[in-house]
């Protein structure tokens, strides 16, 4: 009998534009590991608040006959974190309904993040004890450690909802061992619910493409040199200690020949300025002070299947994050051939192998990050083989790996949850 998984992202949709304001990793993680899971014969409906009522509520577009269901909860327009955790109540009814309509029992309920696992816990209790499975991606007391003002702070509600997740589910997966470090030390959560998988890439899709033509596709002559940046633009993700080791580079690597420049994608670096993030406007006014000229290029949103080009034409991808749970951007570019120079934080410091795949430099020096650019692109043949070692290193992570081991943890909780049940009933 086919195993069914209800797959929960609440605040953000699998099939949404990477860039903005609360899409990045998790999409890309919910939406490879189900594909990924249709692969081998499991049927996964992830369910997602819907944020836009022209978009049909049941897509199919992860294949293998599995669906995104846009559950309405609240206004079916963006939102806020802060403003649509009250609408979980209405998500969850959603859900049951959607189950009742179609006839469905669900094996397992996967959560992503807190506020998908209050909706899991929910859920679970409604039928009768369905295991739950859970993935933070991140903590809020992590975000408080590295919060450089109030408003980047996480609320109590999402510390206190984080701590209800904890004592509730059956299984969490954790990316890396500083993450299961964070949650005992954090939270004193319970390692033996813990088990470490990390996140996936798919070879087929993120593979060295030759430079030259990756540089034709997105518009940059052979002789350009492009340093790239991906992900979300809010403080966390370090953007200005990049655009500062970007204006100390020496003057010669800035030469005519061969200019080199700061490629940004994420964000929404045209909006009006009422409109524009607080983050974004800060960048774009300190680019304007350190006099960067066109040095730095803000791309905005790109589509994932543009990505592969903009990694492989680039001489290296840099993540100056002040806190990263994992970095699936570091593994994606790396699966492409491209090195990576990460701050050592978080996974970060366990994925990128320093001095073979890339480097890895302290967080909020920009002095040090612009040494390591400086020797990366002063070096054609180091680059070259620290892409090779990346490439094959990415290797490891190929998704369906990673989907083995976490259906084997589905098997597991399953088979837990029946013989509890057996128990009880005796």
């Amino acid at each position: 009998m086919t195993m069914r998984i209800a797959m929960l992202s609440y605040h953000t949709c699998p099939l949404a534009t990477l860039g903005g304001k609360d899409t990045g990793g998790m999409n890309v993680y919910v939406r490879d590991l189900t594909r990924e899971l249709g692969r081998l014969g499991i049927h996964v409906d992830v369910f997602t608040r819907s944020q836009d009522e022209h978009v049909p509520h049941i897509v199919h577009e992860l294949g293998y006959g599995n669906r995104v269901v846009h559950i309405p909860a609240g206004p079916e327009e963006p939102k806020s974190k802060s403003d649509i955790a009250k609408y979980i109540p209405e998500f969850v009814g959603g859900i049951k309904a959607f189950a009742d309509d179609k006839g469905i029992k669900y094996d397992v309920i996967h959560s992503h993040y807190w506020m998908s696992g209050l909706a899991a816990e929910a859920l679970s209790d409604a039928w009768g004890g369905t295991p739950i499975v859970h993935m933070f991606h991140t903590l809020g007391e992590m975000k408080n450690r590295v919060a450089r003002s109030e408003d980047e702070r996480a609320g109590e509600d999402r510390l206190d909802g984080e701590r209800q997740v904890l004592r509730r589910v059956d299984r969490i997966i954790v990316a890396t061992l500083a993450e299961l470090t964070q949650l005992r030390f954090l939270y004193r959560a319970d390692a033996r619910k813990m088990v470490i998988i990390p996140p996936g890439v798919d070879p087929c899709h993120f593979y060295p493409i030759p430079p030259d033509e990756a540089k034709e596709f997105i518009g940059l002559r052979p002789e350009n040199r492009m340093i790239l940046f991906v992900g979300r633009i809010e403080p966390l993700k370090g953007v200005d200690t990049l655009i500062r080791a970007m204006s100390c580079l020496d003057l010669t690597l800035r030469s005519k020949e061969s200019p080199v420049h700061l490629a940004i994608i994420g964000g929404e670096p045209n909006a009006n300025p009422e409109d524009m993030t607080d983050e974004m406007t800060r960048l774009q006014k300190m680019c304007d002070d350190l006099c960067m000229g066109g040095m730095v290029v803000f791309l905005g949103k790109r589509a994932q299947d543009t990505l592969p080009y903009y990694y492989s034409a680039a001489e290296v991808l840099v993540m100056p994050s002040l806190y990263e749970s994992f970095g699936m951007v570091a593994l994606e570019a790396m699966a492409c051939g491209t090195p990576v120079i990460a701050s050592e934080v978080g996974g970060l410091g366990y994925l990128v192998q320093n001095g073979v795949t890339g480097y890895t430099v302290p967080d909020s020096d920009p002095e040090m990050l612009c040494e390591k650019l400086t020797e990366l692109l002063g070096n054609h043949d180091l680059r070259r083989e620290m892409g090779e070692h990346a490439a094959q290193y990415a290797q490891d992570y190929a998704w369906g790996n990673i989907a083995a081991q976490i259906l084997d943890v589905y098997n597991e909780v399953v088979e837990k949850t029946k013989v509890n049940l057996t128990a009880n009933r005796a």
